[in-house]
């Protein structure tokens, strides 16, 4: 019997809990589509990666602070670990198999462990849940911030029971209180952000069930009910169809409503809805003007009281639209290029009222199942990464350290040199399409308190390769890099940034032995935690990087054939003894290339940050009580500091603002809540957020008309405040009797917000995750033969895009 390691860490994040999925697959590969290869150009692991040799004493330390558990007679197809609380070293352990429905509780076929040390020990407590079959896939959620709660969600057969049974812990899993349900959960349970007592979710029956008790009683506050997300305190936005239409958000047929009391009390805010969006305090709407017509996207920053008309192109029945990033300054929205297969589309970025879009970057990459490789670089303000689809075919990485303003290519890192015949030579970095593609085992990864630090997979050649990616780190935010890992890894940032480690990522060899490193990835130590080497499926830490404690997880063929989890934690602390004082550290002018000398080095987004983080060569412990601390001084305008405005593009290799051949009248008339206004320009606007003072000052400034526009009752509007309760149902009988909406718009385009904005039903049409690095409560797990996302390739010849 062949037992194939899926790598797959899928990983959905708590405020407080990390949710880490390790499936494995006992099956063939599958064959995948072979096409014409495009040559590219890539150097083969030509750096030297810097290894020192572990002391007698580092070895004995580490030896002693070493724990493993093998799970013994474990069947799980998957194993799933929650991390519970903050800082409690409180881990849940949820081992599940893939059991037909009909034999759920014939025994059970779930084991669920708990650990109190940060995983150095685990204790079997299945009994505490009675043995039951806990779903698979969202089948157990950890509450927000410092919580202890726990939910988790049983697995019934829906035909044969009214409904659904969770299991509530408030103690952090030492004890469980079953609570059957008056339905079948559809969807992960949602908590509020603030309201420890308050769930929410999707049944099956389309329901949108409240408890304000944690779990113990449900009321059922809506019906038809398509997806929701919370907004600020008590706001909850939803879509639903009057008449539970099946596929009415494909074809735009959905109701918008808010409440603002938990289900008291219904606003209707917007119809001819496809999706919704809410994210930095700006709702998204993607409705159909007219019958047949494209696209748009409409945007209220008052939770809907008011709706303006985003200027942006429209969307055919081809393309969609992907909310990237955002916050309440700025907006990253990505629309797609005309084209079935065109794989790529031109990144605008809003004003601070969502409502005009300036091009920020062009043929941007958007893959096989709609993967984006947009990134943003959290351990420094203004970054972002992502890559883009040049017109030869090639795939090649850019970053902007202004927040979209300006995209250019990233440097050749220092120790690697270039071979003959690549004329462009610099680095590109896999993201969420070469993890898809099995290309590179993980994502890049940056955390705000490891100021600075980027670790990635990546190449160097004129274009990304698809073959063995190596590691890269940074240590400025990405304006420059060195080789540091020769092959794929799994890594994880400990300590604030002051602790970095690594296991080899291999499907057809187990591993035996961590890498760490206590200068940023400058030189690395390897320690053989183990005697007995085992399939690495990859690495757990508690949220954040205060930590010292990774868990290597992955199993063991035993000798009958049959594989036993294993899970190795080791703690670091014991060998990092000694607390860092202020000699261990320095002041840092971030975004800086002379060291300050400049009025304007080191100046983004309008002001320089100087930050107080650790030297690279002090080895010492930053500690949990670590806070980054940084210095900001304001920086005078300059054209840096503005992108181009609505009818214009930065040409290439210039900070000038262009005109477009299209955008003759520099006036631009624009409905802002029922008044026209218009906007005159001289192509340029200043980047939301930025705060330069004085300086250049280009014309930009907005007039009223004192004219009204838009029309209350009409979706055409460019700005409307949407009508009564009552005025909705006289609308929704009239559009009945419209009737159905042509066949060329079944695939609707959609937007969708990871975070807590849930799908009831499984969609055909293309769409996109929001990428954003909040987190999210539950487990969300694609494991099993169905997908292919997690047989990660060592060697790969295909192309990226499938």
């Amino acid at each position: 019997m062949i037992w194939r390691l899926t790598a797959l860490v899928v990983a959905c994040f708590a405020v407080s809990g990390e949710a880490v999925t390790f499936p494995r697959r006992v099956s063939d590969e599958q064959p995948r589509n072979s096409r014409q290869k495009r040559d590219s150009w890539a150097v083969k692991s030509s750096f030297t990666a810097c290894k020192t040799a572990l002391s007698p004493k580092e070895q004995k330390t580490l030896g002693r602070n070493t724990y493993e558990t093998g799970f013994h007679g474990d069947d799980g197809f998957t194993f799933s670990l929650t991390w519970v609380g903050d800082g409690t070293g409180v881990i849940l352990v949820l081992s599940t198999v893939s059991t037909p429905l009909e034999s759920f509780y014939e025994g059970g076929s779930t084991r669920l462990y708990r650990s109190e040390d940060y995983g150095k020990s685990f204790h079997d407590i299945s009994h505490a849940i009675n043995s039951s079959f806990i779903k698979k896939d969202f089948g157990i959620c950890a509450g927000p911030g410092n919580s202890q709660q726990v939910i988790l969600t049983a697995e019934l057969p829906i035909t044969h029971n009214p409904g659904g049974v969770i299991f509530t812990s408030v103690d952090s899993g030492v004890t469980f209180k079953s609570v059957q349900l008056p339905f079948h959960p559809a969807q992960p349970i949602s908590f509020h952000d603030q309201n420890q007592e308050c769930l929410l979710v999707i049944g099956t029956d389309s329901g949108l069930w409240l408890s304000q008790d944690f779990g113990n009683s449900w009321s059922k506050i809506h019906d038809g009910v398509y997806s929701f997300t919370w907004g600020p305190g008590n706001t909850l936005f939803f879509s639903y169809s009057p008449e539970n239409t099946v596929e009415a958000d494909k074809r735009g047929e959905l109701f918008l409503r808010r409440t603002r009391d938990l289900g008291q009390t219904f606003t209707t805010i917007a119809q001819n809805v496809f999706t919704f969006g809410y994210i930095g305090g700006f709702l998204f709407t993607s409705v159909m003007e007219k019958q047949g017509s494209p696209r748009v996207i409409y945007v209220s920053s008052d939770q809907g009281d008011y709706f303006n008309k985003a200027l942006l192109p429209t969307a055919s029945s081809e393309q969609f639209y992907s909310l990237l990033d955002g916050d309440e300054d700025m907006i990253f929205i990505h629309v797609d290029s005309p084209g079935d297969n065109s794989y790529f589309g031109t990144i605008y970025t809003s004003d601070d009222r969502g409502i005009l879009y300036s091009k920020s970057l062009e043929r941007h990459l958007f893959g096989i199942e709609r993967k984006s490789d947009f990134i943003n670089v959290t351990s420094l303000r203004g970054v972002y990464l992502t890559n883009v689809l040049v017109e030869d075919g090639r795939i090649s990485t850019v970053i902007s350290f202004n927040k979209g303003g300006e995209w250019r290519p990233l440097k050749k890192p220092e120790n690697v040199e270039c071979g003959r015949g690549v004329e462009r030579c610099n680095l590109h970095i896999h993201g969420e399409h070469s993890l898809h593609s099995s290309i590179a085992p993980m994502l890049p990864l940056s955390d705000p308190s490891a100021v600075g630090l980027i670790i990635a997979h990546g190449s160097v050649g004129d274009s990304i390769s698809a073959s063995r990616p190596d590691v890269y780190v940074s240590s400025d935010g990405g304006y420059n890099w060195i080789g540091t890992l020769k092959g794929p890894h799994h890594y994880s940032i400990l300590d604030s940034g002051g602790l970095i480690v690594a296991v080899e990522a291999h499907k057809d060899r187990p591993v035996n032995s961590i890498k760490f490193s206590t200068d940023e990835g400058q030189c690395w130590k390897t320690y053989n935690f183990t005697v007995q080497p085992f399939f690495i499926a990859g690495l757990a830490s508690e949220p954040g990087t205060k930590s010292m404690n990774i868990g290597v997880f992955g199993y063991r063929p035993e000798d009958d054939d049959r594989p036993m989890w294993v899970a190795v934690t080791i703690d670091f602390e014991q060998l990092l003894t000694r607390e860092c004082n202020e000699d261990d550290y320095e002041e840092w002018l971030a975004h800086s290339d002379d060291g300050g000398a400049s009025e304007t080095d080191g100046c983004v987004l309008g002001y320089k940050e100087t930050y107080r983080r650790l030297r690279k060569m002090s080895v010492c412990r930053n500690g949990r009580n670590y806070v980054v601390s940084k210095r900001q001084t304001p920086c005078p305008c300059t054209r840096e500091d503005y992108m181009c405005d609505y009818g214009y593009y930065r040409h290439e290799n210039s900070s000038e603002c262009v005109e477009e051949a299209n955008f003759s009248d520099k006036k631009l008339e624009i409905c802002l809540n029922g008044e026209l206004e218009e906007l005159y320009t001289k192509g340029y606007r200043k980047i939301p957020s930025d705060k330069c003072e004085s300086g250049f000052s280009p014309l930009r400034h907005m007039d009223a008309s004192n004219k009204h526009c838009g029309n209350s009752s009409e979706g055409s509007s460019s700005s409307h405040h949407l009508p009564r309760l009552d005025q909705v149902w006289l609308q929704i009988v009239i559009g009945v009797s419209v009737g159905v909406v042509v066949l060329a718009i079944i695939t609707a385009v959609a937007i969708t917000v990871r975070r807590m904005n849930y799908r009831q039903r499984s969609t055909t049409y293309r769409f996109s995750a929001l990428q954003l690095h909040e987190d999210e409560p539950c487990i969300t797990s694609v494991s099993g033969p169905s997908s292919n996302r997690a047989s990660f390739q060592e060697d790969s010849d295909d192309d990226l895009i499938e």
